[in-house]
């Protein structure tokens, strides 16, 4: 903004993988701020995760303010010489790992993962949306276990999608010690709310659960984390107009020149042949942020719009 004061108002912000149509909230409880969250309302939270990503029991959450606030904790309770992620991918996996003081190395193949006394996945993949399907996953879980290594899963984006998800088969003996990250705000469109999700073996999520120590999520986002979850006919709409919408701006990308590379739901990735800074730098002098990548010069990646006015000047834009 401060780049393109010129740029009509307000900003559309297509730079984050957040849904643009937000869950309906409504009035909470009073007592959602004014008391200390309950064991009882945790509890139930942590039922309605189970039930929502297909976990079998609710003592295999741990719920935290936010999937960052995982990332950043797993390093401490997972000490690893040796971590891999599969990449190019989110950046901050690699350095909550560097933070912690690992030497962390960015593969491009599953296989390459398997030494690892750590290795991370982000399925699907932000900002690809490659899938490792369960199976791979179950089974490179094997091989680390060979040598005591384990494997994280950040499935942020995997609300919705069919036969994506690792967690309903979290009982495979397989894929003991396996560690699956569930992100609440993105799907949800409620990235404020702060609530992510660690889901794991019991005794890995009680760990988690006792290294965040009580009253780790808040009670509203313990109220509207629980309705959410349950809520499958909301998710299914929701979904429904999604990916709807993700086919329409690739085609709006591809009438303008640019080419799909993919993505999920919740996001595409475009190239530009001529590079991305000509069309981020075109799309912000329009009031419209998007994502570039610095290791991707001609990588860009697109959020939703949220309404037909923002639909309106992102096509006017990329016709130019």
């Amino acid at each position: 903004m401060a780049l393109h004061p010129e740029a009509p108002r307000p900003w559309i912000d297509l730079s984050t993988g957040i849904n643009p149509v937000p869950y309906p909230v409504g009035p909470l409880p009073a007592e959602t701020w004014t008391r200390l969250p309950s064991g009882a309302a945790l509890a139930d939270l942590m039922a309605a995760a189970a039930f929502a990503y297909g976990a079998a029991d609710g003592a295999m959450v741990a719920a935290a303010p936010g999937t960052q606030a995982l990332i950043q904790l797993l390093p401490r309770l997972m000490p690893a010489r040796r971590v891999a992620v599969l990449g190019p991918t989110y950046g901050e996996h690699a350095a909550a790992w560097s933070a912690a003081g690992a030497a962390v190395a960015t593969v491009t193949t599953v296989d390459a993962l398997a030494d690892a006394d750590v290795a991370v996945v982000v399925n699907p993949n932000n900002p690809d949306g490659r899938v490792v399907a369960p199976d791979r996953l179950l089974m490179l879980s094997t091989s680390l276990a060979r040598h005591g290594g384990r494997l994280v899963v950040d499935e942020a984006f995997a609300d919705g999608l069919a036969g994506v998800s690792v967690v309903p088969r979290l009982d495979d003996p397989a894929a003991r010690g396996m560690v699956v990250l569930r992100s609440f705000g993105k799907t949800y469109g409620l990235a404020g709310v702060r609530l992510g999700f660690a889901v794991a073996d019991a005794p890995t999520a009680a760990a988690i659960r006792q290294a965040l120590g009580p009253w780790a999520v808040p009670g509203p986002a313990l109220t509207i984390g629980r309705a959410a979850l349950r809520d499958g006919d909301w998710l299914a709409g929701a979904m429904a107009r999604l990916v709807a919408d993700a086919a329409r701006l690739d085609g709006l990308l591809a009438a303008a020149g640019l080419t799909p590379l993919g993505g999920t739901p919740l996001f595409r990735l475009a190239e530009a042949p001529e590079g991305a800074d000509v069309w981020f730098d075109r799309l912000a002098r329009a009031g419209i942020l998007t994502r570039p990548f610095d290791y991707a010069p001609t990588w860009l990646r697109f959020g939703l719009p949220g309404d037909a006015a923002a639909w309106g000047r992102l096509e006017a834009a990329l016709r130019g």
